[in-house]
């Protein structure tokens, strides 16, 4: 049975921007490093960071040789990213290409608190440009996060212009949507103020979402890494074009109030089966 209890502690999390540099994952786990530091000054208790942010979103030169700009589950280049994590006691969300058993796939790594790669997320939803290159994530590949008494459940940029993979998750029990992304400007930076407020609403959860900042696989990324609240509002908000660390409290006592207020998820579930994505549970902390 979905648990659908709601968190009593406050929750710290933040939001990574940075501009990737292409192809050079020991320069990127660099500043992995310094932006985990960042976090841990700013007592947060997990730090998203942007889509393939180790090799930067370069799909053609990650082809091109996979097991350079792509990592496995076993790669000791990850080892200072998890004693990182274990040192400062923050966890991490960290976007990367992935290889295994031939496959290619657009993944976010997690990282618990003591420093350990606890699951892998594989994006579900490829846009056309990715569909030649990358295998899509299976449905029964969802990690549904918990840390402290608050359940997180994950996205890779498309996914979250799905409302059903948001809603397959707050269905699931989730309290908040957290997405890994590269929104370009102009088209990109309109889509991302749609579906993130959107999907915020439309479920009653928390939205992050994570962008990166300058150019990469020649897309011109806007920046702007954000948090929104279960109404949908702006919480907190990174540049345009500066690197760095956008964090904000959570408090469960909002969350509670917009699930009072706006009942379109309890309604959904009264009339509607729980279905999409079937989640595996890992706890971060």
């Amino acid at each position: 049975m979905t648990d659908f209890s709601l968190p009593r502690s406050m929750l710290r999390m933040g939001v990574a921007q940075a501009h990737s540099i292409a192809g050079d994952l020991v320069a990127n786990i660099a500043q992995v490093l310094a932006l985990i530091d960042l976090a841990a000054d700013a007592q947060l208790q997990l730090l998203v960071l942007p889509e393939k942010f180790l090799s930067g979103y370069e799909p053609d030169l990650i082809k091109t040789d996979p097991q350079r700009y792509a990592v496995n589950q076993d790669d000791l280049r990850l080892q200072p990213i998890l004693e990182a994590c274990a040192r400062t006691g923050v966890a991490a969300i960290v976007g990367a290409a992935t290889h295994n058993a031939g496959a290619i796939r657009i993944s976010s790594l997690i990282i618990s608190s003591k420093g350990e790669l606890v699951c892998t997320y594989h994006k579900q939803h490829l846009f056309s440009s990715e569909r030649d290159i990358f295998r899509a994530g299976a449905q029964d590949g969802a990690c549904m996060l918990e840390i402290a008494d608050w359940r997180l459940s994950m996205a890779i940029c498309y996914d979250s212009g799905f409302p059903e993979h948001a809603r397959s998750a707050a269905l699931a029990g989730s309290h908040v949507y957290v997405v890994s992304a590269l929104f370009s400007k102009g088209n990109g930076q309109h889509e991302s103020r749609i579906w993130m407020p959107a999907r915020a609403l439309d479920n009653t959860i928390f939205v992050l979402m994570s962008n990166h900042v300058g150019s990469t696989g020649g897309w011109d990324a806007c920046g702007s890494s954000a948090i929104w609240s279960p109404y949908g509002k702006l919480l907190a908000e990174g540049s345009s074009d500066q690197a760095g660390v956008i964090s904000c409290t959570l408090d469960p006592a909002l969350l509670r109030d917009a699930r009072s207020r706006e009942n379109m998820l309890a309604d959904y579930q009264a009339i509607a089966p729980c279905t999409g994505q079937r989640f595996t549970h890992y706890r971060l902390d």
